[in-house]
């Protein structure tokens, strides 16, 4: 029986090629792609889930009131952690994380590497497979340091580097003691090596005190220690340690739910990176279904043509549930077909798409789950798109099927006075509903919802490219400050100068675009006691406001060499105006434990964090600025060859260390380089989807204009012009669209209102975007079948109505 099932249904596949071949193309595509989203969404699922402590992994945060808000953040003061750890029997492990970057050398090799400060217990709580080494004991020396695999190779090459003395330009000697096996690409931490924390305090390093939230505290809790009772008691120990932190709360929330949901709003969670997979994931759900609603399409419009081989096995005694059976059977072999292509097209798309969203993706061939998911997936569609053309097709009545009901009717009688002119100019009707005209508008109410929302995901990223950052990023260029750059500051800045390379020179603790540390505990004057904002801490030496293009509003700029005073004085952001609540902030003062800070400037709030964020609090201190150096590119000559000239005269003093000059804009446009490649990812899948509706509408066009081929020849000889008979079989398809405008419109207008609520700084939604995507679908419809339409129009009809 089922040997005869596969060849009916295979006889119907080659028979109906072009059908055919629209179906399974259709499907294929649309299985592509929800395959390929699938895949980054399990990706993105598993991050950081491969931990086997997770379940008693957290991170440590803080709480506190800015502006009357509650608000949540996970960068932690260094004195946290031994707290935590000397107060609170629960927690089995703890440690701390800093971020580092140093240039490594041994022998003739140099190489700036990323890496981070940690605790001994760190390895011992996460799963990072050591190669050499022993994970309890490779970081308790606090000169000792831990390479990943690859590192460890361009330093080493093939040799053992296993107690080999690593050397850096500042003189501080590191001796590897292990070798970790490079990190996986599912997890959020990111670093070439792992040195001690204590290295900090026994080289004399102050890591900072608890005011100064520089660093990560991750805790392993014991089994069965009750978090919600836990977090009470850790609540108050920042206050306990430090009476500037009264109104901050300390809580410990799930490491393994960080990545997924670490968006906090008003102190609480609110969804995160889950949002993204969730719309990844609809929109995954959206292809595949327009890909089985081109099949239901499809399937049903031919039903004429199949309606006599049911009437006929119906006749010979097959039951509904043997034709139902027949027509699935038929829709999952052509999945089956559709899946196999599916694979071939998604294996040759992984390398494109793995450097599109910046994620190592793979086939899991060798796994058995995975082949059973895969089969799984593919029968699930073909029960899906064949689903109800079976259950339609198998309903036919015998009698009214051989007696010729269900021929279709749309070649009228066209005698009498009634002209074909006529006809065509008759009054507006809508048409009638059938299933499927219901599948058509769903297929474009989802296309057009897709096509509405690419246009504001793209309109909001352009908004954040083009929003005032508030400094001027063009011919500005960042250096780290080498101890060799540091010791020789006044001759390489007055040789930038002098050589017409730079126009202006400034040293800070960190770059413009960027920062590392915030501080709280902050006071002054009439500030409310509840409030315990934290502000990111900047430090310059003098300059920093004209050689970054900052707009200075009120005051002046920190200058260590005129007022040496100013190793007392501050700048501001309106940002921080508005939380300090200063009607005139000149003169004003902000105590930080014994020292007190005089405002002496106050300047435009500029972009240094998230884009889609609110300008963040910035407190500019004078000191040393001991970080990097900005270099005002002059104007007088071309970018690229000050630039040239800048990097030339950097290497004559910067021996010693590795010269990396970097654009500012560069590291800005770095700052939308998620956000972008989510946006090109949304924009090539919602063209999949928007492409598989076009083959879907192709296909009707064809069947369309083969069915009624008898009316458009009789149409034509009484007198039909070629544009009124392409108005006519166009007419339909554009109703059916319209109608999925206006039930789409509304939809997208509400989705895209929630969707833009998620930044802070975001755009307006106009009336204009659903104005364009209803033009775009009705164009992109009318292209679509453009050249059926007008090729049935342009038919002899003399071949039309020639009895067959």
């Amino acid at each position: 029986m089922f040997s005869s099932y596969f060849k009916v249904a295979w006889r119907n596949i080659t028979r109906n090629k072009v059908y055919s071949l629209i179906n399974i193309m259709g499907l294929a595509l649309g299985m592509a792609g929800a395959i390929l989203l699938l895949l980054n969404i399990r990706h993105g699922l598993s991050v950081d889930q491969f931990h086997e402590h997770k379940a008693n992994l957290y991170t440590a945060y803080n709480r506190g009131t800015v502006n009357g808000q509650l608000v949540s953040w996970n960068a932690t003061a260094p004195p946290l952690a031994p707290a935590l750890q000397q107060e609170f029997p629960e927690i089995k492990n703890i440690a701390r994380l800093m971020g580092s970057s140093r240039l490594l050398r041994y022998a003739d090799k140099k190489i700036n590497a990323q890496g981070n400060f940690v605790d001994p217990a760190f390895l011992s709580m996460f799963s990072f497979s050591l190669l050499q080494g022993n994970a309890a004991t490779v970081l308790g020396d606090a000169n000792g340091i831990v390479l990943t695999q690859q590192l460890a190779t361009k330093l080493f090459g093939s040799d053992d580097p296993l107690n080999k003395t690593i050397t850096t330009p500042t003189g501080d000697n590191f001796v590897v003691t292990g070798v970790l096996k490079d990190l996986p690409d599912n997890t959020r931490f990111k670093f070439e090596y792992l040195l001690s924390y204590g290295y900090l305090q026994t080289n004399g390093r102050n890591p900072g005190d608890w005011r100064h939230m520089n660093s990560n505290t991750f805790v392993e809790l014991l089994p069965g220690t009750h978090i919600d009772a836990m977090n009470k008691k850790i609540a108050g120990i920042a206050a306990r340690n430090s009476s500037l932190l009264s109104g901050q709360q300390i809580f410990l929330y799930p490491f393994n739910k960080e990545y997924l949901y670490g968006r906090f709003v008003n102190g609480k969670p609110d969804g995160g990176h889950i949002d993204n997979l969730r719309m990844l994931g609809a929109l995954a759900g959206i292809i595949l279904l327009i890909a089985c609603i081109n099949f239901m399409n499809l399937s049903t419009a031919r039903s004429e043509k199949r309606a006599k081989e049911v009437g006929v096995r119906k006749v010979i005694g097959a039951g509904r549930k043997s034709l139902i059976l027949q027509f699935i059977g038929e829709s999952i072999l052509m999945a089956v077909l559709a899946g196999i292509i599916a694979f071939i097209l998604v294996e040759m798309a992984i390398p494109a798409f793995s450097a599109l969203i910046n994620t190592k993706l793979s086939i899991p061939w060798t796994s058995p789950g995975f082949w059973a998911m895969a089969l799984g997936f593919v029968l699930l569609t073909g029960l899906l798109a064949g689903s109800y053309p079976a259950f339609y097709l198998s309903s036919f009545k015998p009698i009214r099927v051989l007696k010729g009901v269900l021929k279709n009717t749309n070649a009228r009688n066209f005698t009498g006075a009634a002209s074909s002119r006529f006809l065509l100019v008759r009054n507006f009707r809508w048409p009638s509903v059938t299933p499927r005209k219901i599948l058509v508008v769903l297929q474009f109410v989802f296309s057009i919802f897709l096509i509405n929302f690419t246009i504001i995901f793209q309109k909001q990223i352009l908004y954040g490219l083009n929003r005032d950052t508030g400094f001027v990023k063009e011919n500005l260029v960042f250096q780290p400050l080498t101890d060799d750059l540091q010791k020789s500051y006044t001759a390489v800045k007055n040789e930038l100068i002098n050589s017409g390379a730079a126009s202006s020179v400034c040293t800070s603790n960190t770059t413009v675009t960027s920062y590392s540390a915030e501080e709280s505990g902050l006071k002054w004057a009439g500030m409310d006691p509840k409030s315990n904002p934290a502000f990111v801490l900047m430090e310059e030496a003098g300059n920093f406001i004209r050689t970054n293009g900052l707009t200075l509003l009120a005051g002046r700029d920190i200058d260590l060499d005129r007022y040496a005073g100013d190793t007392l004085s501050c700048v501001v952001n309106e940002a921080s105006v508005k939380v300090l609540g200063f009607k005139e902030p000149v003169g004003q003062v902000i105590i930080d434990e014994d020292k007190r800070w005089k405002i002496v400037g106050v300047v435009k709030d500029f972009l240094i964090g998230d884009p889609g964020e609110a300008s963040k609090q910035v407190l500019i201190k004078g000191g040393r600025g001991k970080g990097y150096l900005s270099i005002r590119l002059s104007a007088n000559q071309g970018t690229l060859q000050a630039a040239q000239q800048a990097e030339a005269i950097l290497k004559k003093y910067n021996t010693n260390f590795l010269t990396e000059v970097r654009f500012a804009d560069e590291a800005y446009a770095a700052k939308f380089k998620q956000t972008k490649n989510t946006g090109s990812l949304i924009n090539i899948f919602a063209f999949l989807a928007i492409f598989v509706s076009c083959m879907g509408l192709l296909g009707l066009s064809v069947y369309m204009a083969e069915n009624r081929t008898k009316e458009i020849g009789i149409r034509k000889v009484l007198g039909a012009s070629v544009a009124s008979i392409t108005t006519l079989l166009a007419r339909s398809f554009i109703q059916l669209i319209l109608v999925a405008i206006v039930i789409a419109s509304p939809l997208s207008w509400l989705f895209m209102n929630d969707f833009l609520l998620r930044f802070s700084y975001r755009t307006n939604l106009n009336a204009w975007v659903l104005v364009a995507a209803g033009a775009a679908a009705i164009g992109i419809a009318l292209f679509t079948i453009a050249f059926q339409t007008i090729r049935a129009a342009t038919a002899n009809p003399v071949k039309s109505l020639r009895a067959d």
